[in-house]
């Protein structure tokens, strides 16, 4: 039983159909739900939701304008997002008054199928809904026309070929929405570059030797600082640079690392602690994999040159 604090949890699709107020599904496993033709009190929804399906969602009538830090993006035309089963959505009060439609997909409907295990790969599911994909005039057209397709082979043929016609529809869509992906970090490369600069000052301000250091940072960590998933943080660094956010950590790491041993007295021991790691052989081990020499040969190799 859902307790008050607990989130509504939506195990079938029949379940979902009938707290928004809908009629039965056509199919037991997938189905489109139009929003404006749901009827649901959103008080009922207040401690978020999670369901047992993976979720699409095209939404419009967002005031024509994201917010992102200060300021705001316009998208008049509508914007994708993504949700995995088991994810806690909470309605945020701005998010209450759109449009659109939403295709959700029981696992099981997949299951059969290569794109069962290809949908892993998917990097989105796991973005949040403020890094949803925002659309063009011509992306917003091909989108509507796959989740029409879907719509009417569900309304109107479903024989023993239907599964198989919208497995095809299901990874044209998520061809399109990587296409777009790439797409928007292209235009948001004005935000990508400031997100760029506070990671890097993050890293700067983690690593500071005058306040001591207690581990290492995660990417949990910097992207839980830039209010991004580690998802999106690592899809946006790859594309922009070609390195994930792990790999622009160690860089961080083994950059403060030469100047430690350049410009200070410490040891390798000390070094490795300051730098907060918790055993200097993990220390030397990525330092040598990443430069090619121990820290005590690139401290020689400095005294050597000078």
């Amino acid at each position: 039983m859902k307790t008050n604090q607990s989130p509504v949890h939506f195990r079938s699709l029949s379940a979902l159909h009938e707290a928004m107020g809908l009629s039965a599904p056509k199919h037991p496993l997938i189905t489109i739900i139009n929003y404006d033709e749901t009827c649901f009190d959103p008080k009922t929804f207040e401690q978020g939701t999670k369901s047992d399906f993976y979720k699409i969602s095209f939404k419009t009538n967002f005031n024509g304008k994201i917010r992102y830090g200060q300021g705001y993006y316009d998208f008049e035309e509508g914007g994708l997002s993504f949700v995995s089963p088991g994810q806690v959505l909470i309605m945020e009060q701005e998010e209450r008054n759109y449009s659109g439609m939403s295709l959700h997909i029981h696992p099981d409907f997949i299951r059969p199928y290569s794109l069962m295990k290809k949908i892993k790969n998917y990097g989105f599911f796991s973005y949040a809904t403020s890094e949803a994909l925002y659309l063009s005039e011509n992306e917003k057209k091909a989108i509507l026309d796959v989740f029409e397709s879907i719509k009417n082979e569900l309304n109107e043929r479903i024989d023993q070929f239907s599964q198989d016609v919208i497995i095809s529809q299901i990874e044209l869509l998520l061809t399109y929405s990587n296409r777009f992906y790439n797409r928007q970090f292209i235009t948001r490369k004005a935000v990508n570059n400031d997100l760029l600069s506070r990671m890097e000052a993050l890293l700067d301000d983690y690593f500071d030797r005058e306040k001591g250091i207690k581990g290492l940072p995660t990417v949990e960590y910097i992207a839980s600082q830039l209010n991004l998933t580690p998802r999106y943080l690592s899809d946006m660094l790859r594309h922009h640079t070609g390195q994930n956010a792990q790999q622009h950590i160690h860089e961080k790491l083994i950059e403060k690392a030469k100047e430690y041993l350049s410009e200070t007295q410490l040891s390798v021991s000390e070094t490795a602690y300051q730098l907060g790691f918790e055993h200097p052989q993990s220390f030397s081990k990525l330092f040598k994999n990443k430069t090619r020499q121990t820290p005590n040969q690139y401290r020689q190799s400095l005294q050597k040159s000078e």
